[in-house]
Parts: C-alpha cells; sequence; structure tokens
C-alpha cells in the first residue's frame, strides 16, 4: 500500500434524495458515488470521521472496500457544509496502479525574501501529472534572498521525478514586490476611495484638529490687520 494509500469500508447505498442523505449524515457517515473506467456509478456509503480524516490530503489514494471487492479512487469533488466542520457528499473516480492523473497540488513557501519586501502567493495550487500511486503531498518553492520584483512562475517550480508539469509554463505562482510604508498605505487606501466616490464622516478628532487649525488662521488674520492700523496711525 502507498503511503497516501487508505482504506476505508464502504457500504451499498439503495436510499437516495434529500431526506435519505439527511439519515446517512445523522448516523455520521457520509453519501458518496464511485464512477469511472467505463463503470456505471455505484452509489455508497462511507465512514464520516474516517474519511474527512482521509481527505485531509485532498489527493490521497483511497481504496475503497464494497462487499468483499476493492477499488483504487481518488476524490473527484467533495461538498462540504457551508457552516458545520462536515463533508456533505463525495464523488470519487476510480483509478489504476501505474495510470496518469491529473491533480492540483498544494504549494508550500519556505524561506525569506530580502528585507522590505511582500512575499504573495499567487496560486496555492498547481496542476501536474503523476503516476496515481506517486502524487506528490506538496510542493517547495523556496523564496530565499529574493528581491523586490522577482516572480516565481509555474516553469520554476521543481517537481519530483515523474511528475510533469499540467499548468501554464507562465503561471504566475509567487510574486515578490516592495513592501510600503503606512503612509504610503494610506494615502494609496484615500486616493481608490475618492475615485470610487466613498466618503467618511469627519470624527470628532478630525473635527477638534480642524477647528484648532482655523483658530490659528483666524489668529494670524488678526495680528496683521492690527499691525495695519497702527502703521496708518503713525503715518497720521
Amino acid at each position: 500500500m502507498a503511503a497516501n494509500e487508505i482504506r476505508l469500508d464502504a457500504e451499498a447505498r439503495t436510499e437516495f434524495g434529500k431526506g435519505a442523505a439527511r439519515r446517512i449524515r445523522r448516523d455520521h457517515k457520509i453519501p458518496a458515488v464511485l464512477y469511472g473506467h467505463g463503470t456505471d456509478p455505484v452509489h455508497l456509503t462511507l465512514p464520516g470521521h474516517e474519511t474527512m480524516l482521509a481527505l485531509k490530503n485532498p489527493n490521497a489514494i483511497l481504496t475503497i472496500v464494497l462487499e468483499g471487492g476493492e477499488n483504487l479512487a481518488l476524490a473527484k469533488d467533495v461538498q462540504r457544509d457551508p457552516i458545520k466542520p462536515v463533508i456533505d457528499h463525495v464523488d470519487l473516480v476510480i483509478v489504476r496502479r501505474g495510470e496518469k492523473v491529473t491533480v492540483d497540488v498544494v504549494v508550500h513557501v519556505e524561506g525569506e525574501a530580502a528585507p522590505e519586501t511582500n512575499v504573495i502567493v499567487e496560486n496555492g495550487t498547481l496542476s501536474v501529472e503523476a503516476d496515481a500511486m506517486s502524487i506528490p503531498e506538496s510542493l517547495t518553492v523556496s523564496v530565499e534572498g529574493l528581491e523586490a520584483g522577482s516572480q516565481v512562475l509555474a516553469k520554476d517550480v521543481e517537481l519530483p521525478s515523474g511528475v510533469s508539469l499540467a499548468a501554464d509554463e507562465e503561471l504566475l505562482v509567487v510574486n515578490v514586490t516592495q513592501q510600503i510604508s503606512e503612509e504610503e498605505m494610506e494615502a494609496e487606501l484615500a486616493e481608490a476611495e475618492a475615485e470610487a466616490g466613498i466618503e467618511h464622516e469627519e470624527s470628532d478628532e478630525e473635527a477638534a484638529e480642524r477647528e484648532a487649525a482655523e483658530g490659528e488662521e483666524g489668529e494670524g488674520d488678526g495680528e496683521s490687520e492690527g499691525s495695519d492700523d497702527e502703521g496708518d496711525s503713525d503715518k497720521e
């Protein structure tokens, strides 16, 4: 058994519809369908806890044990509840040993870029082709010492032996940009809001600062006028 191969004991499913699916999930199980390689779709039920653990690695090879038979499968589509931490349904596609499959593999970034830079992961997964039994759990991209303006494209990512790139070679994976100051960020935000026509109500603090500034300007005008009057008196 491969390192990422997991056995799951399944049960045949004969009831369908939303009501049946809810009953299955109440029993802490997951409705699923298994298909591929010219076979008719098989509707089944998977053990909830074991399946959730198995699918923490989305590309894990699952050995589906059903009524004495076994099939190797990959999770093609996993439907998750938007609120609860549960899986609603799983589509499984049958694979064969030695078969090439195309999957999305997570990209992990390691290392420290040059000072005063931001490392932006533009694409967190990369599509690759690999033997079904040798799918990498992740791909590593090093940004160690990279200066602002550096980019890591899909073609730059080192792939394990036997794995080939299925994504566009020019796909931007990691972008290293110049870090901007807080003042520059606030200025850019203000400019963007102004272009969008967004206006903010003046806060009490801002109002107090504005009134104080206006008061200082008023005092300055008064002093200037007084000086002019005195000059006129001397002339008389």
